[in-house]
C-alpha cells in the first residue's frame, strides 16, 4: 500500500506541473494559429486542447472550443483545410485551401513564433522577478597554473575586464567567448578575498575550443587554471581520528567550526590554524546515518588534547573525500574484486593517488591484458586487489559517448557550489532586453544541439520525450518558480525549432509545401503532398518511440 501511495505521489508531484507547462505552451502555440486564421478569414471549426474525446466543450459562432482527453498536443481545425475537399463558391472565401499562399504562411508560421514570443514574455518575467546567477568570484586555483603566476588567488572576485564591468561569471563567459582564434590580452581588476581594495592583473588568454558545443563560439579565450569551481567541505575520517569516536564519519561535510561558517575547503586548515588547541573543538557538521534519507545537522564537541599541540586536517585525521568511494556499481569489475563503499584509494599500479583524476587516468590507460592492482585503505588497514576493467560507453560532460575502461566506481562527491545572487530588473524595457537575449540563447543552443546531433558530438540518447518533460517540470517546479518558468521558456523555445523542420504533418513540412507553390507558381499535386504526409508521419513516430525509449532507458537505468 505505501508503494502505491508513492507512486501515487510522483504521478502527482510530477504530472500536474507537467500538464500545466505542456498545456499552456500548447494552448499558446494554436493561439498563434487560431488568431492568425480568423485575421485572415478562415472559418475556425475546432480549437482543441489535446487529442481523442472531447472532455469539455463550448461552441461559440462557427468555432467549437474543447478539451480533450490526452494532453499532450492540440489543434486547430480550419474550414477547408484538406485539399480536394469540394466547396461551394459562397464557402470558398472562408476556405483555408483557397487563401493566397501568403495567407496559408501566415497561418501556419504563427504557431512556431508565438512559441517564440512567449519564451519571451516568460523571460520578462523572470527577469523582473529575479534568477539565481554565479558571482563571479574565482575557485581553487592551482599554485602551479597559469593563473595563479599572473596573480590571481582563490576567492578572487572579478570586478572588471578590458574596463568593462563584470556582474555575473555568465558575463566573463560571454566576454570570453571567440568566433575566431585569436589569443586575447586582459587587464583584470580584482578584489582578493577578505580585502577591501583591488589590484590589476594583466594576462595573455589563450584561444582554446570551446568545450560548450552548444555554443555558436567555436573558441574560448582561456587562462589556465582559472575556474568558479571549488571543493568543498566534505571529509574523509582516518580511522584513528579522535573526530571518529565522536561520530564523525566519512562524507560529512563541516559548516562551521567553533561557529565560525566555512564553504570551502581551503577555508578549513585557515579556519583551525586561528583557534586555541587548549581549548574544546566544536564542528557543526551535515550527515546522514543509517535510516536517514537527508543530510541532518550534527554537532561535535572535542575537549582539549594533551597530544594535540595546534589544530589543523591532518591532526584531526580528516582528508579530502574525493578518493573515498561513494558507491560501487552493482555486478560491476570492482565489485567482483572486492572493493567497498567506504574503501580508502590508496595507490593504482604502485602509483600513488592524490586526486579523482589520478584514479580515471590509471584506469583509462589500461592495456587490456593485465590485471590492475589496486591498493585501498579499509577500516585502517591495506587491502591489495587484482582487478580486470572493462570496455564501457560513458557519457561525457557534453552529451557526447566516449568508450573508455572503467570498473563501476563512483567517489564521495565533494564540491562547492558557486555562490550566487539574485539578478532582477524593475525596469520593463531592461526585462525586455534581457528576455530577448535569453529567449535567442536558448534558441542558438537548441539549434546547435541538432547541428552537433547530426555531427555526431551529441549522442542520440540526449533526446528525451514526454517522460523527460515530465521529469524536468516536476523538478523545476520543486525548485521554485523561477526554474518552473525558464524551462516553461526552454521547452517553448524547443517547440518553436521542432515545429519549423521541415517535416511533413509538422508546419515546417507545411511551409516547405507553400515555398515549392510560389516558386513553381502552382500547389504540388494532392498525390505528392499525401505521400510526403505519410513519409513524415512515419519519421515523427519513429522519433517519438525512440524519445521513449531513451526515456525509459533512463527512468529504469537499463
Amino acid at each position: 500500500m505505501e508503494m502505491i501511495f508513492g507512486f501515487a505521489n510522483k504521478i502527482v508531484s510530477f504530472g500536474v506541473p507537467f500538464v500545466v507547462l505542456l498545456g499552456i505552451l500548447i494552448f499558446v502555440h494554436e493561439l498563434g494559429h487560431f488568431l492568425v486564421a480568423r485575421w485572415c478569414g478562415v472559418r475556425v471549426e475546432v480549437f482543441s486542447l489535446g487529442f481523442g474525446k472531447k472532455i469539455l466543450k463550448y461552441k461559440k459562432g462557427d468555432t467549437t472550443y474543447a478539451l480533450s482527453i490526452v494532453p499532450l498536443g492540440g489543434y486547430v481545425k480550419m474550414f477547408g483545410e484538406q485539399p480536394g475537399d469540394s466547396i461551394s463558391e459562397e464557402d470558398k472565401k472562408v476556405s483555408f485551401t483557397h487563401k493566397t499562399v501568403w495567407q496559408r504562411i501566415a497561418v501556419v508560421l504563427a504557431g512556431p513564433l508565438m512559441n517564440f514570443f512567449f519564451a519571451i514574455v516568460v523571460m520578462m518575467a523572470v527577469a523582473m522577478i529575479g534568477e539565481d546567477a554565479k558571482l563571479p568570484v574565482l575557485g581553487d586555483i592551482n599554485p602551479k597554473s597559469a593563473a595563479y603566476e599572473a596573480g590571481f588567488r582563490s576567492g578572487d572576485r572579478i570586478i572588471s575586464i578590458n574596463e568593462k564591468k563584470i556582474n555575473t561569471w555568465e558575463e566573463i563567459q560571454k566576454l570570453l567567448s571567440l568566433k575566431q582564434e585569436q589569443d586575447l590580452h586582459l587587464d583584470v581588476v580584482v578584489q582578493h578575498q577578505g580585502s577591501e581594495t583591488t589590484s590589476k592583473v594583466a594576462v595573455l588568454a589563450k584561444a582554446e575550443p570551446n568545450p560548450n558545443i552548444l555554443s555558436s563560439y567555436n573558441f574560448i579565450a582561456n587562462v589556465e587554471g582559472m575556474t568558479a569551481m571549488s571543493s568543498g567541505t566534505t571529509v574523509g575520517v582516518i580511522g584513528n581520528s579522535p573526530l571518529y569516536a565522536l561520530g564523525l564519519r566519512t562524507g560529512d561535510s563541516i559548516t562551521a567550526i567553533n561557529g565560525t561558517k566555512v564553504g570551502y575547503w581551503r577555508d578549513l586548515d585557515s579556519t583551525l590554524a586561528k583557534l586555541n588547541s587548549k581549548e574544546p573543538l566544536t564542528l557543526e557538521v551535515m550527515g546522514k546515518r543509517e535510516g536517514d534519507k537527508e543530510d541532518k545537522a550534527i554537532t561535535l564537541t572535542m575537549a582539549p588534547l594533551e597530544s594535540m599541540k595546534s589544530f589543523n586536517l591532518a591532526a584531526l585525521g580528516l582528508e579530502s573525500s574525493e578518493l573515498y568511494l561513494g558507491k560501487v556499481m552493482e555486478n560491476s569489475p570492482a565489485q567482483a574484486a572486492g572493493l567497498k563503499d567506504g574503501d580508502r584509494l590508496v595507490s593504482i599500479n604502485n602509483v600513488t593517488l592524490v586526486k579523482w583524476d589520478d584514479v580515471i587516468a590509471n584506469i583509462k590507460s589500461f592495456d587490456g591484458k593485465n590485471p590492475v592492482d589496486i591498493k585501498v585503505m579499509r577500516e585502517g588497514q591495506n587491502v591489495d586487489l587484482k582487478i580486470t576493467p572493462k570496455m564501457t560507453t560513458q557519457m561525457t560532460a557534453a552529451g557526447g559517448e566516449e568508450k573508455r575502461y572503467t570498473i563501476g566506481i563512483a567517489p564521495v562527491a565533494n564540491l562547492a557550489f558557486p555562490e550566487t545572487i539574485v539578478v532582477r530588473t524593475t525596469n520593463p524595457f531592461e526585462a525586455v532586453v534581457r528576455g530577448t537575449e535569453k529567449t535567442w540563447d536558448f534558441t542558438v543552443m537548441t539549434v546547435m544541439s541538432f547541428v552537433r546531433l547530426f555531427e555526431a558530438k551529441i549522442s542520440p540518447k540526449n533526446i528525451g520525450g514526454v517522460i523527460s518533460i515530465g521529469q524536468a517540470a516536476g523538478e523545476t517546479y520543486k525548485m521554485g518558480i523561477t526554474p518552473f518558468l525558464q524551462m516553461m521558456a526552454i521547452i517553448s523555445v524547443n517547440l518553436f525549432i521542432l515545429n519549423l523542420l521541415p517535416i511533413p504533418v509538422l508546419d515546417g513540412g507545411h511551409l516547405v509545401f507553400y515555398v515549392i507553390e510560389v516558386v513553381k507558381g502552382a500547389p504540388l499535386s494532392l498525390r505528392k503532398m499525401e505521400i510526403a504526409q505519410q513519409v513524415g508521419m512515419a519519421l515523427l513516430m519513429s522519433l517519438m518511440v525512440f524519445a521513449l525509449f531513451n526515456d525509459f532507458t533512463r527512468l529504469f537505468g537499463l
